[in-house]
């Protein structure tokens, strides 16, 4: 998501997306102590290596759509704040990239994808897995706290910078 180069260490393997384009920005916010995860390689290879199974989740992933009435600097403030909030709920390391608009479609689809560690990061590396959002009886309430947080952070956004235009976290059926 990032447009960068990574080799994953269990098979060898280099994945390039350097000439993928599109990327306004990218960055990561890891928990204090969590330094090491500012390098994205060693923060998903160490994802990697902390799952056993073959069907492990190793990443989660949050596609944010942002304001096109707002500036890139806006945008930006925007996701890293969102960001900040997921690390501080759950402790994890958040890898977050900013995409422009794709050549074709809406040229007002500016858009993040925000993805996290399923498992909290801390100075040694990856700890306990953050059950929250995989446990049945807690997932839907967790998401929907994400959302709505989400929701208030584009509206308090929206209102800094004076646009009448309003954001709410339920469906059209739901309101």
């Amino acid at each position: 998501r990032a447009g960068v180069c990574l080799e994953n260490e269990r098979d060898g393997l280099v994945h390039d997306y350097t000439r993928r384009g599109g990327d306004e920005d990218a960055f990561i916010i890891a928990p204090e102590g969590a330094e090491w995860a500012q390098v994205r390689s060693a923060l998903w290879n160490a994802a990697e290596a902390a799952e056993k199974r073959k069907d492990a989740k190793v990443a989660r992933e949050y596609e944010l759509g942002l304001p096109a009435e707002l500036d890139a600097g806006q945008r930006r403030d925007l996701v890293r704040a969102f960001a900040e909030n997921i690390r501080d709920r759950y402790g994890v390391a958040v890898d977050a990239a900013i995409h422009a608009p794709h050549d074709y479609g809406d040229d007002r689809n500016h858009h993040a994808h925000v993805t996290t560690t399923p498992r909290e990061a801390g100075p040694e590396g990856l700890g306990a897995k953050t059950r929250q959002l995989d446990v049945r009886s807690t997932a839907s309430v967790e998401v929907e706290a994400i959302r709505e947080r989400w929701a208030v952070m584009v509206y308090d956004a929206l209102a800094h910078a004076q646009v009448a235009e309003r954001v709410y976290h339920r469906s059209y059926e739901r309101q």
